[in-house]
């Protein structure tokens, strides 16, 4: 059985990635939890199972994957539906997928995911107003080509996937979008998994203080839904 190590499902974006997907996909995994460190990066407590010193790792048996991206291509060889089986669907949802992974610098570094809270952001810069202009454009892009319900057809697949933090992190600042880019993001909300992953991290009780004052630099904290 493969084995998925993530951080803290309230902060963890990048750990969202391919636990959604394989858990939608019904991809059996044993999950391995590993918290990030309280007062550093976790490169010291990661680098001991992941080469990168970051999260996701993947281990199938011997093999180890790391990065989101990379472990969703692992998979798409070996499972059915990571990739929509249309080629042009296929096409859009791999460059959908790259360009999450590797763009909307502004968004990230901005909106840092924190699942359990609600921030009304004090202002929104012109380049964070660009970056969700900018998801708005591709979603409701992939919605009208291939139909919906999902980015890239009828089926979920590693471009939604991919899409999955920033539906958590709309939900947390209140980023405003059209209406068919709202619909789509509940929709992603609403999965079982994003469900499940969403009340274990209002269940975490640890706080690392740096994302935690990152989220209070950028705005108010209006409501914090997590345990105590």
């Amino acid at each position: 059985m493969y084995e998925l190590f993530i951080a803290n499902k309230n902060y963890s974006s990048w750990s969202l990635r391919p636990w959604v997907l394989m858990k939608t996909l019904k991809i059996p995994f044993a999950e391995r939890l590993a918290p990030f460190p309280p007062a550093a990066p976790g490169n010291t407590v990661f680098k001991k199972f992941s080469p990168s010193g970051k999260v996701p790792f993947l281990k199938d048996g011997k093999t180890g994957v790391w990065d989101s991206l990379a472990i969703a291509e692992y998979l798409a060889e070996r499972h059915k539906g990571v990739w929509p089986a249309d080629a042009k669907a296929r096409a859009f949802a791999r460059s959908a997928a790259a360009e999450m992974h590797s763009g909307f610098t502004d968004l990230r570094n901005t909106c840092t995911m924190s699942c359990g809270v609600r921030v009304k952001i004090t202002k929104v810069s012109p380049e964070l107003k660009a970056d969700v202009s900018r998801i708005a454009a591709l979603w409701n892009d992939g919605l009208k080509r291939f139909g919906g319900p999902f980015l890239a057809g009828k089926k979920f697949s590693a471009a939604d996937a991919f899409y999955c933090p920033v539906a958590f992190r709309m939900q947390t600042y209140g980023l405003k979008v059209d209406a068919k880019s709202s619909a789509y993001a509940k929709r992603l909300l609403a999965l079982p998994a994003m469900r499940e992953w969403y009340q274990a991290a209002l269940n975490e009780t640890m706080r690392i203080e740096r994302y935690e004052e990152h989220a209070r630099s950028v705005g108010t904290v209006t409501e914090d839904l997590r345990a105590a």
